[in-house]
């Protein structure tokens, strides 16, 4: 059930993606009186599974999802019409248009991708807000990874600093080492100001070991309400227990306990508890889930908990801000890419389709629409044959010279490019099948 919602949210989301830059596309070429044969979602070798015509347009969808596309009258493109393109040119064909008619039509998928990210990110903020927890607040600390802790951090530790960039949020920390080769570490241990230092290969380590969870606050485990009939109420726990130990084992914090009950699943153990003062042990059984059937206490009562809500208009320029810092990030992370391990970690659909959860979360379902819609823009510009940004390099070459790149060598462009294209595809989703079965 968890990969079939996850699998939905990605074909919904990536639907969605696809639609709208096909539109764009279609919006400019039918603005300047340009034929588009052609609007699918999904491409359709053989067969189609669904489709209708409309004036000089065929609407349909394919049953291959690998996107989609519009096929635009007198353009050289996947369909690689040669017949078509021996004809002479005609008013409503593409290559009969200005060169910055074609520059607008072919830029079109991109731009509406980039605004419908924005527009979702607006929406987010207007919508929910955004809340999180400032690392100074954090008066247990952090937590750490094991590879955070070969740099010298202990749990408690409070990360101030990377280099000179202040931290204020903990997926700082992992942010900065990894996109702004950082070198040291300031954090707070106890009274003490320490200086930690980050070797220079530390970047690869991270990426080796796939970190996802570099640090996090440190909770205790108080208990808010137990659940009538689960295996918490039956062992006795009450409201206000604090939960310090798992058969003799320190577990002061939630991410210990949580730990330790995951090791436990299916037994029975020794709980300790705090109870006005007094020690107390409790045993109890471990479901196969490794839960007892307990909420605990809202962590707002340990931290400060920042919330902002905006106005309509008020979340717009947020909105702007946090698109376009989550792309510059994005392009930041692409130098990663050509690493010894950043080529092991590039990921196909697969990889897409972890960042949606197992259960539906609307707030999570279009955060992600709108990272993957600024992902399909950057990568659509990027100049490469059989992308947009191929084509806009070609046009860009006919404005400066005045000439028309020859049809020949557009068509091998466009054969080069798609063989390219086919190769990086089977790569990224090899890698993610190698990880599923091999890793």
């Amino acid at each position: 059930m968890e990969i079939f919602i996850k699998t939905v949210q990605l074909i919904l989301s990536l639907s969605l993606l696809v639609i709208l830059h096909e539109f764009g596309h279609f919006f400019f070429a039918r603005l300047f009186n340009t034929r588009v044969e052609k609007f699918y979602l999904f491409f359709n070798p053989w067969f189609t599974l669904f489709k209708f015509k409309k004036g000089d347009t065929e609407y349909g969808v394919g049953w291959l999802p690998l996107g989609g596309y519009v096929k635009i009258s007198g353009m050289i493109d996947e369909s690689m019409d040669k017949e078509a393109m021996a004809q002479p040119p005609q008013p409503w064909e593409f290559r009969a248009k200005p060169a910055w008619q074609r520059l607008l039509i072919m830029v079109g998928g991109v731009l509406v991708n980039f605004i419908t990210a924005l527009f979702i990110f607006w929406m987010i903020l207007y919508k929910w807000g955004e809340s999180y927890v400032p690392v100074e607040s954090a008066k247990f600390g952090l937590h750490y990874h094991e590879v955070a802790k070969d740099l010298g951090l202990k749990d408690g530790d409070l990360v101030l600093k990377v280099d000179d960039l202040e931290v204020e949020r903990t997926n700082d920390i992992a942010k900065f080492i990894l996109l702004e080769d950082a070198s040291t570490l300031t954090a707070r241990r106890g009274n003490e100001t320490i200086t930690l230092n980050i070797p220079e290969d530390y970047d690869q380590k991270m990426i080796a070991r796939e970190v996802r969870d570099f640090a996090a606050i440190r909770i205790p485990t108080v208990v808010d309400e137990v659940v009538d009939g689960s295996h918490a109420s039956k062992a006795g726990m009450q409201v206000g227990d604090s939960i310090v130990s798992v058969n003799g084992q320190a577990t002061a914090f939630f991410h210990e306990l949580t730990t330790s009950l995951g090791e436990n699943s299916e037994k029975t153990i020794d709980l300790g508890v705090y109870r006005n003062g007094e020690l107390l042990t409790l045993q109890t059984e471990v479901s196969k889930q490794g839960t007892l059937g307990f909420i605990r206490k809202n962590p707002g009562h340990y931290v400060e908990l920042h919330t902002y809500e905006y106005g309509f208009w008020e979340a717009l320029p947020k909105g702007i801000d946090m698109g376009f810092n989550i792309l510059v990030g994005y392009v930041k992370q692409l130098k990663l890419i050509f690493t010894k391990e950043g080529v092991k970690q590039v990921g196909g659909f697969g990889a897409m389709g972890k960042l949606f959860p197992a259960t539906w979360s609307w707030y999570t379902f279009w955060f992600n629409t709108g990272l993957i819609s600024l992902i399909l823009a950057f990568m659509n510009i990027l100049p490469i044959p059989a992308l947009d940004g191929g084509h806009v390099l070609f046009l860009f070459y006919e404005i400066i010279t005045g000439r028309k790149p020859g049809e020949k060598f557009m068509e091998y462009a466009q054969i080069t490019g798609m063989i390219l294209l086919l190769g990086l595809l089977l790569f990224a989703n090899g890698n993610d099948i190698f990880k599923a079965f091999f890793k």
